[in-house]
């Protein structure tokens, strides 16, 4: 299989490229600071470019069968990289006919209830909601897509290795004490979802 990771510099993203490679995919990293990926692999293939750039998305998506997208940045609301990344790699994924995508987003996308999200309610801390909104726009980007999307909402990240002990929960956040995941255990979901395609156009919650 041939991936495309987008963030691929970020914390998850170095584990998402170590892992599939270690799993045999073909891995092409995409961002603008790509070259000082410290790994190198004749399975790995650097592609500087920028997510607000179409054209250099479109080319990068060529030959991909799926997209990992893992976009970061400032939780200001300022940064668009979220939101509009994930509208520009939608809208040329559509070009180039590639259906499958998994984004990593927000905790507070998840559902309180039927009605209200978790972002929506008075117990979510105030300083995430800016953030919150540019997971919520990349959300209902997908959702109004005919890609075959899965979007998992995290909780605090630590930079750690994969443990392969997590729990998952569709829509909503697991029963946990203290929500929070390691960037490798949040690439191994990434790609045991990828295979397994259990959570396709749904929102998956996920925590140690």
């Amino acid at each position: 299989m041939n991936l495309i990771v987008f963030g691929a510099t970020g914390q998850v993203g170095q584990h998402l490229i170590q892992q599939a490679i270690w799993k045999g995919y073909h891995v092409k990293a995409f961002g603008r600071n790509v070259f000082s990926l410290p790994l190198e692999h004749e399975h790995l293939e650097k592609i500087k470019g920028s997510v607000f750039d179409s054209n250099e998305i479109q080319q990068a998506l060529k030959g991909c069968d799926a997209v990992l997208s893992v976009l970061g940045g400032a939780i200001d609301g300022l940064d668009k990289t979220r939101s509009l990344g994930v509208k520009h790699i939608v809208e040329q994924m559509q070009i180039v006919s590639i259906k499958r995508i998994i984004v990593l987003g927000g905790w507070g996308i998840l559902d309180a209830d039927e009605h209200t999200l978790l972002m929506e309610t008075e117990q979510y801390p105030e300083e995430f909601l800016p953030v919150g909104q540019e997971h919520r726009l990349a959300f209902e980007t997908l959702k109004h897509s005919n890609t075959d999307w899965t979007f998992i909402c995290s909780p605090t990240i630590i930079n750690a290795g994969p443990t392969c002990k997590y729990k998952v929960s569709r829509n909503k956040p697991p029963q946990t004490t203290d929500p929070q995941i390691n960037a490798g255990d949040l690439a191994h979901f990434m790609l045991e979802e990828l295979e397994r395609n259990t959570y396709v156009k749904q929102k998956v919650g996920i925590s140690n």
